[in-house]
């Protein structure tokens, strides 16, 4: 029976042995796809998060803005977190500056 064991280890094929550079060439296609995934996804995303920390540094009173919400308001006052807004109807709305998506523009308001 051991006989037959050792037989059996001596003629089961053996895995091919990974050279020096096996793991490193294995692992080039996750380096790819990270690279990809960084420069189609995360670049863009820090350059809209860049200029929207902007345009929120740069609010005044008498800006016309747009809301994650989609409230078109004019800015009335500026605080430190927080803004005052005067809507279309004239109600005066407390806002977080984190809720604005952007100044509108004369262009958005035909479409």
């Amino acid at each position: 029976m051991i006989t037959f064991a050792l037989f059996l280890l001596q003629t089961q094929p053996t895995q091919p042995q990974a050279g020096p550079g096996g793991f490193l060439i294995s692992f080039v296609p996750f380096l790819l796809i990270f690279a990809v995934f960084y420069f189609l996804i995360i670049v863009p995303q820090r350059k809209r998060q860049r200029a929207l920390q902007d345009t929120l540094s740069q609010l005044k009173a008498g800006d016309r803005i747009v809301t994650n919400g989609g409230i078109i308001a004019t800015v009335t006052a500026v605080r430190d977190t927080t803004l005052l807004i005067r809507s279309a109807d004239k109600s005066i709305l407390e806002i977080s500056r984190a809720a604005v998506a952007g100044f509108h523009t004369e262009e958005q308001k035909g479409s």
